[in-house]
């Protein structure tokens, strides 16, 4: 799944100010500042699977970010969203969104994330962070807008000025619940990259390409392009993934030890045994 995002910045009031696009700049806001960030997003024709609707979706995304000192960073990500049912399709969750409704609304996800600098940018090295963050179960799939899960991710985050210029990256891991099998995770990489160009000490050009690719997943489940939302099945990949890395796996030990075998049985990986 990858995600394009093109905007403008104005009242570039700190360096790690990044609205309306969602890749993180390695520069924290600094101690003591708090900054606000507010958005409207918009879209037509857009699809929640899990709970089988269509429509025109209206959301207002609101973010709290904390400085905790000259290295560290508190963000609080949540919002609300707006949603008009023109359609619906057969899905796992479709029963959970009451029959005769024609408009739903909830709210976004709360995201809790902690931003620590780890080195700031010098002439031929770019700055680096490090991001965690949770986000918490808050939108209902009652509404046809939330999963009720909990998903966690971890990025290192990159950034360089080129005269005029910015490019930023994030990349890093994320630890998706399944709406469907509680027992089941998803892990999936998460990341992207972002170009500034600044026109005025006030006003920038910003455009962004992200991506989330899941590496194992037990059963089919997308995260959204943005804070949760438009949850899209994918197809099931684990067993055919796991048999390669457990062939791979016993050509390279039968190297070292001939004498031992590998009992392979299913999908998971097992335990050595001697002949």
């Amino acid at each position: 799944m990858a995600a394009i995002g093109l905007g403008v910045l104005c009242a570039r009031t700190a360096d790690a100010q990044q609205r309306p696009l969602t890749i993180e700049d390695p520069e924290v806001i600094g101690a003591g500042r708090v900054l606000v960030e507010a958005g409207v997003e918009s879209g037509q024709n857009a699809r929640y699977f899990l709970s089988g609707l269509e429509g025109d979706r209206v959301a207002m995304p609101v973010g709290v970010s904390v400085g905790l000192g000259n290295v560290a960073e508190l963000q609080l990500d949540a919002g609300y969203t707006w949603f008009g049912i023109d359609s619906r399709t057969d899905a796992p969750l479709a029963y959970r969104v009451p029959a005769d409704a024609t408009r739903t609304s909830d709210v976004i996800d709360l995201t809790v994330a902690t931003k620590i600098h780890v080195c700031g940018e010098g002439t031929h090295r770019p700055a680096f962070a490090v991001r965690f963050a949770t986000r918490l179960p808050n939108a209902s799939n009652e509404s046809g807008l939330g999963l009720d899960t909990t998903d966690f991710s971890f990025s290192i985050l990159g950034g360089k000025t080129f005269g005029p210029w910015r490019l930023t990256g994030n990349a890093g891991l994320g630890i998706l619940s399944n709406p469907l099998v509680a027992t089941i995770q998803d892990d999936a990489f998460v990341g992207g990259v972002a170009l500034a160009r600044a026109l005025t000490k006030q006003w920038d050009v910003v455009g962004e390409v992200t991506t989330q690719k899941v590496w194992f997943a037990d059963a089919g489940r997308r995260g959204a392009a943005r804070r949760g939302e438009d949850c899209r099945p994918l197809s099931p990949r684990p067993r055919a993934i796991r048999r390669r890395i457990a062939r791979r796996l016993h050509r390279a030990l039968a190297r070292f030890w001939p004498d031992r075998r590998r009992d392979y049985r299913g999908p998971g990986l097992q335990t050595l045994s001697g002949r």
